[in-house]
């Protein structure tokens, strides 16, 4: 049996880098179950942007290998376990493609069109599935404010969303010109451009979308059950967090279950995801909102990923055997 040369890379230093960690550690133990099939090295980019195995700065050759110190570690693929920048932004999928290393998960451009939250409601208007009504800004001038501010007294409670954040970092919520403001002038901090969202009183929920065994595979929906707060990115991750999840969201017709399903259908194969993606939507009423798209979702012990896909009937650890083997093979 040939042994297949794994460079797992986590954290990147950006505001889900100890997410990261905790996914990754998820991966290394899936892979270790493959007794002799695959080597792993782990290799963390710090916040300080430098790349380290074993503590030992190191770095990717177009040799394909990962040279640390006086070691040197033949690399076959990459498992880019980065959520947020740079994993989800495309940047760390551009330097593979160059280096030509095999990789699993979405190319450079769906990577990039997912994780701009203004290019994929773009995309989504264009493939034909709702979402939530917007606007969005790209300075803060009298004409960029007066738009913002009319909106806002269309739809009365608005998010502001930095457009390039992951994992509701850079979002702010507005009940009020007050909050309007201050929230249009914070998220400007993390993103050139901004979304302005229409505030939806629904439920959360997501889906799985993969591809396994030669079909793309949606799970059935789960919930984010929240409190009175929106799900900021301490209360995803906080121990003190109130939200709880439901793997399988109770109470959906299956003409809602099937529509949604067919949206994170449509949205996989129109943004040209690859692997596997969860797909987060609204509910309310009987209205479907497709709200945004991972592209490396979280696969720590209370990430919904993994958990959708175990109850959709497949095995967390095969799926990602798989992958690995299908990006070697360039599918």
């Amino acid at each position: 049996m040939q042994q297949t040369n794994v460079l797992l890379v986590y954290g990147g230093g950006g505001s889900e880098h100890e997410v990261s960690l905790v996914s990754s550690n998820r991966l290394k133990d899936s892979l270790s179950k493959f007794k002799g099939e695959f080597q792993t090295l782990s290799v963390e980019i710090g916040k300080d942007g430098i790349w380290r195995a074993d503590g030992i700065q190191g770095e990717l050759t177009f040799n394909k290998d990962f040279v640390y110190g006086a070691k040197k570690f033949k690399v076959d693929v990459v498992v880019p376990c980065i959520h947020g920048y740079p994993g989800e932004t495309g940047d760390i999928q551009s330097m593979l493609e160059i280096l030509k290393i095999p990789y699993i998960g979405c190319k450079s451009e769906a990577s990039l069109a997912c994780f701009n939250k203004i290019t994929s409601k773009l995309w989504f208007n264009a493939l034909g599935i709702p979402n939530t009504p917007f606007i969005f800004l790209n300075d803060q001038g009298e004409k960029s404010i007066a738009s913002a501010k009319g909106f806002f007294h269309l739809h009365k409670t608005v998010f502001i969303k930095a457009s390039s954040q992951g994992s509701s970092v850079g979002v702010y919520k507005a009940t009020n010109e007050t909050e309007l403001m201050e929230g249009i002038k914070n998220a400007f901090q993390y993103s050139a451009y901004i979304l302005i969202e229409k505030a939806i009183k629904g439920r959360e929920l997501e889906i799985s979308a993969y591809e396994h065994q030669g079909t793309l595979n949606t799970s059935y929906p789960g919930e984010i059950i929240l409190g009175e707060k929106f799900y900021t990115y301490e209360e995803k991750y906080s121990n003190d967090s109130v939200t709880t999840t439901d793997i399988q969201a109770k109470g959906l017709s299956d003409t809602i279950v099937k529509q949604m399903q067919e949206y994170a259908k449509t949205a996989f194969v129109g943004l040209k995801l690859r692997h596997l993606s969860r797909i987060d939507f609204f509910l309310e009423g009987n209205q479907i909102y497709l709200n945004e798209i991972n592209t490396f979702p979280g696969l720590t012990p209370i990430s919904m990923f993994p958990k959708m896909l175990e109850a959709n009937g497949h095995n967390f650890d095969e799926f990602l055997k798989e992958a690995i083997l299908g990006a070697l093979s360039g599918k």
